[in-house]
Order: C-alpha cells, then sequence, then structure tokens
C-alpha cells in the first residue's frame, strides 16, 4: 500500500487558522499529479504548533479529502506514549491507512524503551505502523537490532528511515527482511536510498514538485534507474534550495509561487530570506515547474 511518492504535506494557514480551503485543494492537487499517497501532519505539517484538536482535524479532513483516491498516512508520534496513542487511536477512528511514528524526541528513551513505546502503539489500534529514524531531530537514533526486534511485530510493517545512512538501508534489509518496508525520509539521497532496496520517499520537495517526485519514484519501482537519475538532476537544486532554511517553510514558499497555499507558518519558523527565496525560484525554473 506505501511506496512511490509520499509528500509530507504542509499544513497551510490563513490568518493564524489552518486554511482548510487550501488544504483541499492541495489534495486535489496530489492526486492530479501522480502521487502515491500523503502523510498528514507530520513534522512538515507543523505537528510541534498544532494544538491537538487542530491536529486531529486534519488528519480527519486529509482523510475526508481524499476519499479514497490515495492512501493517507497520519503522523501520530510524540515523546509522550499517551499522546501518541490517541493520535493513532484517533487516526484509525477517522479511515487513515496506516501510522508514521516518529521515535520519542528530546527525553532520549534507551533502546529498551523504544520497544517498549512502540509495542504500546503497535498494540492500541489496527494501523500499519512505520517508524520514523530520525536522530539529528530526535536525539536517539533506533539501532538496527532494535528495529529488527520490532519489525516481527504484525502491524509494524516498515521505516520512514531519515538518517542518510545508505549502508544502514542493506542492513536493515538483512535483519528485518526484504518485506520490511524501508522508504526514505531524505529528498536528495532517495535515488540512491531505492537502489539499496528502498520503496519510496516520504518528501518535502515532493509538495513543490509532485509530479515530477512521483515520475523519478516509478522509475526506480520500474528499475529505470537511468531515467530515475535523469529526473533527480532536475530536482536536485530544489531539494537544495527548499532546505536552505527548515524544509517546510521552503516547501511552503514554493507552493505560494504556484499560487496553492499562503507562505504563512507559526513561530518559531519565519518566512525564508530574500536571498532563500531567490534560490528556491531558481531551482523551480531549473525543473521546469515555472517559466
Amino acid at each position: 500500500m506505501f511506496q512511490g511518492s509520499l509528500p509530507a504535506l504542509v499544513t497551510p494557514f490563513r490568518d493564524g487558522a489552518v486554511d482548510y480551503a487550501a488544504l483541499e485543494r492541495l489534495v486535489d492537487w496530489h492526486v492530479a499529479e501522480g502521487s502515491h499517497g500523503l502523510v498528514a501532519v507530520g513534522t512538515t505539517g507543523e505537528s510541534p504548533t498544532l494544538t491537538h484538536a487542530e491536529h486531529e482535524e486534519v488528519v480527519a479532513s486529509v482523510v475526508r479529502f481524499a476519499a479514497g483516491r490515495l492512501p493517507v498516512i497520519a503522523g501520530t508520534g510524540s515523546n509522550n506514549t499517551n499522546e501518541a496513542i490517541r493520535f493513532t487511536q484517533h487516526a484509525e477512528r477517522v479511515g487513515a491507512d496506516g501510522a508514521l511514528v516518529v521515535t520519542p524526541y528530546y527525553n532520549k528513551p534507551t533502546q529498551a524503551g523504544l520497544i517498549a513505546h512502540f509495542r504500546a502503539l503497535h498494540d492500541c489500534a489496527g494501523l500499519p505502523i512505520i517508524i520514523y529514524n530520525i536522530p539529528g531531530r530526535s536525539a536517539v537514533d533506533m539501532s538496527v537490532e532494535t528495529m529488527a526486534e520490532l519489525a516481527r511485530l504484525p502491524r509494524i510493517v516498515g521505516v520512514k528511515d531519515a538518517t542518510g545512512d545508505l549502508d544502514r538501508v542493506c542492513r536493515q534489509r538483512m535483519l528485518c527482511g526484504p518485506d520490511f518496508l524501508q522508504i526514505s525520509g531524505e529528498d536528495a539521497t532517495a535515488h540512491g536510498f531505492n537502489a539499496q532496496g528502498g520503496r519510496g520517499c516520504i518528501s518535502v520537495t515532493a509538495n513543490v514538485a509532485p509530479r515530477l517526485c512521483a515520475e523519478m519514484q516509478e522509475a526506480c519501482l520500474a528499475n529505470d534507474y537511468a531515467r530515475a537519475l535523469s529526473i533527480q538532476d532536475r530536482l536536485m537544486p530544489l531539494h537544495k534550495a527548499i532546505f536552505a532554511e527548515p524544509g517546510l517553510v521552503g516547501a511552503k514558499f514554493g507552493l505560494s509561487v504556484l499560487d496553492l497555499c499562503e507562505p504563512d507558518t507559526r513561530l518559531p519558523l519565519v518566512g525564508l530570506t530574500e536571498g532563500t527565496k531567490a534560490r528556491v525560484r531558481d531551482a523551480m525554473r531549473h525543473a521546469g515547474l515555472i517559466n
């Protein structure tokens, strides 16, 4: 169910509130552009600054707007296990197809703590769970051995790997098995990640260039890595420009250039500098997204 290009969907704002009309436009646009699924209220969806009520309403809205046309993975992670259980159970109730659960951030659990956390989430609902391993933000790295132990649970189906370590893809494949779904969490290395055994990317850049990202992933799934590389060459300047500052800010600016939503973010994030705005526009031209 989960493979290919899976945009980590931004949460559009207008005048400080969630802009649900823009959110519906974005979902329809991703369907039309060929995205293979959507991730609602991940970090790129500004989960740290949404209220619990907003978090749940955005997930429910994306599921409703998608209307079965694309699978929807709900971001349900937290560094509070009970809070993550609440979000996961809510996602199941409103019809999400899966849950993306980040390793608990800031409180730095041990590997035993990670196993207990993810086992509790596995047992609380019937949704398939994708582990989100991003040690650069969470300050904890799930070891390959821990992931292999969790992979034995029937509803722990895969990982969004944002370590940037392509060697790890092979090691995880060896210990977790070839059916354990490995999805890149880093746009710039997604092509190489797939060559090592990955099956897609939960992508920030796909917010702005969904068709190109989908075509690149489809080429990889078809083992046409030469074609995938030619598409990646078009996308690479955009990957770098979007992440010159926080990626969701770059993605929202790119969407504003396309008149799809406002560039608004919530503090402590602020708008792009003028230099980065110019860089994003240049990269969008390079990719053929604007003239």
